[in-house]
């Protein structure tokens, strides 16, 4: 018999969002750890920040030891210190969160795109639409200058799987800009898996920016995550607002719990590669 979830200790791969879910006055451990933190006593921020980023990618953001970060949440939780895993090793080829996995520069002279979401991040809105919007219409040479709150790195990862390589600077604590540009050496090797992400982005931008459309992409999860990601964006979900779940197949598991919970829901499954899950509240 497994252990309840209230007996769990967290781990580094829990978002923050689920450890708030299990008590949120352990929003004041992050803060104690990293003053620069404090933004998740923002109801709006805790909404966006707080389900994208794990323990692990807090922990790097605030230059923080994920194993005492872990262990100072655990203790709150009343769980011994011998019962936190350790976070996992990094691998040797693992890139630091400021900087791109290779030395690729950004292109001289190139036309900068500028996105700030800054706005949207404080007012609790999900700039994922906007963002993937942007990138589906980048010029090939272009260079997307993305302002925002705190560092990016899911986005990191979702776009490096496009092809892209990032470079980041921090102005302030609450104040980033993060450049994406396309490189060529990766792209030129993977033409036709980007044919396949091109498409993805193209069904982001047709959505276009509109701020009642969350996405949230799966593909890169294994279960039970996938399922568990869902569920937990749709407890913050806005009552007019429609989640898109992005995934490789139809997931079957979910759509009996989605009718249980009074969702609606629409399979579209013209792509090849990907599924797309439309969930909103029944009407």
């Amino acid at each position: 018999m497994s252990a309840r979830s209230s007996d769990r200790p967290i781990v580094a791969s829990d978002r923050v969002s689920d450890v708030l879910a299990r008590d949120e006055s352990l929003k004041e451990v992050f803060i104690q750890a990293a003053p620069q933190l404090a933004k998740l006593r923002n109801p709006a921020m805790r909404r966006v920040m707080a389900r994208l980023v794990t323990i692990e990618q807090v922990a790097r953001m605030a230059g923080l030891s994920c194993d005492d970060l872990l262990q100072d949440l655990n203790a709150a939780l009343g769980i011994g210190r011998d019962a936190s895993p350790p976070a996992p090793a990094r691998r040797s080829d693992e890139h630091t969160a400021s900087q791109p996995r290779d030395t690729a520069a950004r292109p001289p002279g190139a036309t900068e795109v500028i996105l700030d979401v800054r706005d949207d991040l404080r007012a609790g809105r999900e700039p994922f639409s906007a963002i993937m919007a942007t990138i589906a219409n980048l010029a090939t040479d272009d260079v997307v200058h993305l302002r925002t709150i705190f560092e990016p790195l899911p986005l990191y990862a979702v776009l490096e799987k496009r092809g892209f390589v990032h470079e980041s600077q921090a102005h302030a604590d609450d104040d980033w800009s993060v450049w994406f540009w396309r490189d060529a050496a990766r792209n030129g090797a993977r033409a036709a898996a980007g044919a396949i992400t091109d498409r993805f982005a193209a069904d982001v931008a047709e959505a276009g920016q509109d701020p009642n459309v969350v996405w949230l992409d799966v593909r890169e999860l294994e279960p039970p995550d996938p399922l568990i990601r869902t569920l937990t964006a749709l407890e913050t979900l806005p009552e007019d607002d429609t989640l898109v779940q992005v995934n490789r197949r139809v997931p079957q598991f979910l759509l009996p719990m989605l009718a249980e919970r009074g969702y609606a829901y629409d399979i579209e499954e013209s792509h090849t590669d990907y599924v797309l899950v439309r969930i909103s509240r029944v009407r």
